[in-house]
């Protein structure tokens, strides 16, 4: 397992004001909304449910058979206010943890400024919504594709911040990141500290195949999103900074 910690920030220019907001939203819904996630309700709300995305209705409660014992659990799903779609964004601001939303908030935090940095705050800003929601998508496409269960609800930031990553690997490939590789501190080109991650999320995704999504990891949206940010970061970063 690698774990970046830090990168090569020697020839930013700009503050990345925008990643810095991106992070703080996130930790507010995750203290304030989710309450730590100790808030089911407001959870399961902007959660995205695939069945949802799919048939354009809210779900409510659905009973499902838990593998592990063969009981039956009802899984407590909410209507998503005004339309589910809304929760295509809503749910890249929700995290399942502690763990979950430090893991995001630390990758986001190295990656995110960098390329900021290249297509300014505005063009920034909609780079990673527009990441965020396309890995959404992939996640439900592959839930469908794979015969995953569509009643599973998904959030995290994690589609978009795979995003961020392919845009950092296409525009950064050499720059050094410093990370701990098993249980040793050392420097990397971003090409191996981010491809090994991408190759990780492949392995264990196409070895799950039940929806790419397995111990609560939507591994759909992790490849779906890095795919997207490597193919549009070049369109995106074309002209001037927007908003630099």
């Amino acid at each position: 397992m690698i774990l970046p910690l830090r990168d090569d920030n020697s020839q930013r220019e700009i503050v990345p004001w925008v990643n810095y907001a991106l992070i703080v939203a996130n930790v507010l819904v995750f203290l304030v909304g989710q309450r730590l996630g100790a808030n089911d309700q407001f959870t399961y709300e902007f959660s995205l449910v695939p069945e949802a995305i799919r048939t354009g209705q809210n779900v409510g409660p659905v009973a499902l058979q838990d593998p592990d014992t063969g009981k039956e659990v009802i899984l407590p799903l909410k209507p998503t206010p005004l339309t589910p779609y809304l929760s295509l964004f809503t749910s890249m601001f929700l995290h399942g943890g502690l763990a979950h939303i430090l893991g995001n908030m630390l990758f986001l935090w190295i990656f995110g400024d960098n390329i900021e940095d290249v297509l300014g705050h505005v063009r920034y800003l909609v780079f990673y919504l527009v990441c965020g929601v396309l890995s959404a998508l992939a996640h439900v496409a592959c839930v469908f594709a794979f015969h995953g269960n569509p009643y599973i609800p998904t959030l995290g930031a994690s589609g978009a911040i795979s995003g961020v990553l392919g845009a950092y690997l296409l525009l950064f490939p050499w720059n050094r990141v410093t990370v701990l590789l098993l249980r040793v501190v050392t420097d990397v080109p971003a090409v191996v500290a981010i491809g090994m991650w991408f190759l990780f999320q492949v392995i264990e995704g196409f070895g799950v195949l039940g929806g790419m999504q397995h111990g609560g990891v939507a591994y759909g949206a992790h490849i779906g999103g890095f795919l997207v940010g490597l193919a549009l970061i070049k369109p995106f970063s074309f002209g001037p900074r927007w908003g630099a």
